[in-house]
Formats: structure tokens, sequence, C-alpha cells
């Protein structure tokens, strides 16, 4: 399979556009043993006015990546154990970005079992610190560029999207999860059918 990534256009616009969209697209990472990765299945997106944003209250030196290009990796470490990697989106300043929650492991699988000894194929990349130790994906890969195949981490359109989502679909909105401000808001999104989606509501 050749893996074309995403334009930097593609994440021009609000992220709570671009995370819906990012549903059945790829992430990628390159590795030393390889490729490895697969399609997202769950997103959230974080907006410039959103009290939930990292970018809300300004730049500091943890979140600069997220008030320059679109298309770029933000990656963070959390609650002192994993890190969590979003896409930036929208023009520089405007600090939007979507996390990516959950990808399918399709590419490179081994690699991945490597990474996260012991566990079920649905285990390795269910959620967000879980598909960033099954990929490697931390700090070091802040601001990779996204838009680029040579990147060590990049997004890859698949030119049969929409008979992915439909497979796994339907596609399901719903409020975010693990945050206390903004919590209210419907800005988490994934398709109902896939094992792979972290936490569902009841009944989707």
């Amino acid at each position: 399979m050749i893996f074309s990534p995403l334009p930097e256009s593609f994440y021009g616009r609000s992220a709570a556009v671009v995370a819906r969209r990012l549903l059945g697209h790829w992430l990628i990472r390159r590795t030393a043993a390889g490729l490895c990765g697969g399609p997202i299945v769950e997103t959230e997106a974080y907006l410039k006015e959103d009290p939930a944003c990292h970018g809300f209250a300004g730049e500091t030196a943890r979140n600069r990546v997220m008030f320059g290009p679109a298309g770029r990796a933000y990656v963070y470490f959390i609650y002192g154990n994993h890190f969590c990697v979003n896409a930036v989106c929208r023009a520089p300043g405007h600090a939007e970005a979507v996390l990516i929650r959950a990808v399918e492991a399709r590419l490179g699988v081994e690699i991945l079992r490597r990474n996260r000894r012991g566990l079920g194929d649905v285990e390795l990349t269910n959620g967000p610190g879980k598909l960033c130790a099954a990929l490697e994906i931390d700090r070091r890969l802040d601001g990779a560029d996204l838009c680029d195949a040579s990147s060590p981490l990049f997004l890859a359109r698949d030119p049969q999207v929409r008979g992915f989502r439909k497979r796994r679909g339907p596609v399901v909105t719903t409020a975010r999860v693990g945050i206390t401000r903004g919590a209210e808001l419907a800005l988490r999104f994934y398709l109902g059918s896939s094992a792979y989606v972290s936490r569902r509501m009841a009944g989707k």
C-alpha cells in the first residue's frame, strides 16, 4: 500500500470539522523496523475558545506548536505516565488541534506488539496513551510535519475512506471524556462498529 499524506490545506478548517474528517484516514509512524500504524477511529476536537484546549490561556513552551502552521503534530505528556498526539488545525495563532484517541492496529502489527507486550491487538491502540506507546510517539515528535511522507510521523489519505466509514460506522458524536472544563461540548467522534474505540456511550 502506498501512503500519500493529507495536505496542509486539509487542516485549515476548524478542529471540529477536521476531527470528524480524519476518521478512516491513517496515522503512520516511520521507525527503524519499518512503518506501523492504522486507520483512525476516534478523535476529539479542541477549539480556540474552548477552556479545555491547551492553547486557551495563551502560548507557552509546552504548547508552542499549536500556535504554528497547521498539519503539525502536537505531542504532550500527561498524568506523569503517557503521551498524547494531536494534529494542529487552522491558521497560525489560532491554537486548535485534534486529539487522536484510537487507531486500528493494521500496519506493522509486530512492531506494535513488541512495544506493548502481552496484550491483544485491540489493546495495543484503543486509547490515546496506548497508541502513543505502541507507535513510539513522544515529545521528540512534537512539531513533526504530518503532511510529509518522509516525516517520522504523518497522516495518510485512505482513498477508500468512505467505504471504511460505512463498514465501521455509524459516526457517533459525543461529549469528550477525561476532562472537567468544557466537558459538555459534543466534540468527540468515533466509528461505532470499530472494536478499537476507547470508550463508548451506552448503546452506541
